[in-house]
């Protein structure tokens, strides 16, 4: 009777043990002190109960609860990216809608946006590596499995620029933070929704993460450390005192060999550097020839001065270029063979009916070619309003592909950083670009004899000489020349 008990007491523990196991879905190794004789009595009922539940397991692994968030096709042929930052980092919770990473093409920057509710479980890429479309991008852990869509798993939206709010939902409300901020909060661990903004609409700003940081360290992020300057000893300094009372003459030091430990570095060629490549190999099948010349803007100068006030009351910085892009779009009513494109076997001319005029821009990332759409029908002010939206986009990186293409003439402001003339390269399809250099106050003529200071800018056109000659160009550039030197005249062909 003692024995019989005690068997009963030893199954019951055991069988205990084995549920406790199972229901946390790992190995128990506590069933392996039983003695053989006794497994026969509930080996057949344990093991049921764990195979249940080892089943169950396996059924909640193949209904998807990890999602692979792939990359879809961008569009524009784009078949790879490079990522450029990373908004999330394994662990994080994320919602429909919130940005995953920015990502960046050889046309434009595009930022990832989730279509789950979940939890990130992988990043794929580091920054700066080759993202391919068709690729997984993060995996996600998810509970919204009748939601998920089978093919498309990525949402993309034109990037904005960080003066722009972007939105994230936090627990039913919406959180205003830019994503630098977004950054900040997610390498400090902070949680968006538990601090207090003090923006503009409650946006979060980075002094008010450093706040927050402040009332839970105590302390706010150091600054970047300067090193400090150490100004050189006086030259009296220099020389030493027994020297001076000698007279004798001071010992040259021995030279020592200098020790360079620097290596050689190289890097794949990406982003608008790719670009670039593709598109001045195209450029080299294209003939070029050149024209260049003096501009006076003595007149457009005086009138840009009485034009900024009125400008800047209507929150748009009023520069020449404007100017520039209008008397270019006007000569191009003349002169349409300028603002056409030809196939690549050259068999067919195609005159564009849009005057959308190319601004080359030094960027960071390189240079980019946004476009002024339709000048022709643009005032002087809306093109000034345009380009100060494109300025600063493509000083954050953030020019969409909108942007980027469908330009039919360029103008490439050379000037800003230096130079007089310059040999500019056409951008395929185009058939012309023209490089503006700096202005320069120079002695000039006028019509009485009379030596005058005059504001004089050069510049100088490339065209494709197999549809385009000399003497079109010539006459294209004096009709531009003759607007921006009597920018009056330029009245009459308003429309």
């Amino acid at each position: 009777s003692v024995k019989i008990n005690t068997l009963h007491c030893t199954c019951k523990l055991t069988i205990f043990f084995l549920q406790i196991c199972v229901h946390h879905i790992r190995p128990c190794s506590s069933v392996r002190f039983i003695k053989s004789k006794y497994i026969s009595i509930f080996d057949k009922s344990a093991f049921k109960f764990s195979h249940q539940h080892t089943s169950f397991r396996t059924s909640a692994i193949s209904n998807g609860q990890i999602v692979q968030f792939k990359l879809s096709d961008i569009g524009e042929g784009i078949t790879e990216v490079t990522v450029k930052e990373w908004y999330v980092k394994e662990g994080d919770s994320v919602s429909q809608f919130d940005s995953i990473c920015e990502v960046q093409s050889d046309k434009a920057s595009v930022t990832i946006t989730s279509r789950y509710d979940g939890i990130i479980r992988k990043l794929y890429y580091n920054l700066d590596e080759i993202a391919y479309v068709g690729k997984p991008l993060v995996d996600i852990e998810t509970d919204a499995l009748k939601d998920v869509a089978s093919e498309e798993d990525v949402v993309e939206t034109p990037a904005v620029s960080h003066e722009e709010h972007t939105h994230q939902e936090i627990k039913g409300h919406k959180t205003l933070a830019t994503p630098a901020v977004r950054r900040l909060a997610m390498e400090n661990n902070i949680k968006l929704s538990e601090v207090v903004g003090t923006g503009k609409d409650n946006r979060i700003l980075k002094e008010d993460i450093l706040n927050y940081l402040a009332k839970q360290t105590g302390a706010i992020l150091p600054p970047s450390p300067k090193p400090e300057i150490i100004p050189p000893l006086p030259k009296s300094e220099t020389v030493p005192a027994a020297a001076k009372d000698r007279g004798t003459k001071i010992p040259i030091p021995i030279s020592k060999p200098i020790v360079f430990a620097g290596k050689d570095k190289t890097e794949a060629v990406t982003g608008f550097h790719k670009a670039m490549v593709k598109t001045m190999t195209a450029a080299l099948k294209i003939p070029h020839f050149g024209y260049c010349d003096e501009i006076d803007l003595t007149q457009l100068v005086q009138l840009r001065e009485e034009l900024k006030p009125l400008a800047q009351v209507r929150g748009v910085k009023l520069s020449f270029m404007p100017f520039f892009i209008k008397a270019a779009s006007l000569g191009l009513l003349h002169y349409p063979i300028l603002n056409a494109s030809v196939d690549e076997n050259c068999q067919n001319i195609t005159y564009k009916a849009s005057h959308n005029i190319g601004v080359a821009m030094d960027t960071e990332q390189g240079l980019t070619v946004p476009n002024v759409k339709n000048v022709q029908v643009c005032s002087v002010f809306e093109i000034a309003s345009e380009l100060n939206r494109l300025l600063t986009l493509g000083s954050a990186g953030q020019l969409g592909t909108n942007d980027l293409t469908g330009g039919t003439f360029t103008l490439s402001n050379i000037g800003t950083i230096g130079g007089t003339y310059a040999k500019p390269v056409i951008l395929p399809p185009e058939v012309a670009i023209g490089a503006l250099g700096k202005i320069q106050v120079l002695p000039r003529f006028n019509g009485n004899g009379e030596v005058f200071k005059a504001q004089i800018m050069n510049v100088s056109w490339s065209a494709d000489h197999r549809i385009i000659d000399g003497a079109t160009m010539a006459r294209f550039s004096n009709l531009w020349k003759s607007y921006l030197e009597n920018p009056a005249s330029m009245l009459l062909d308003l429309k």
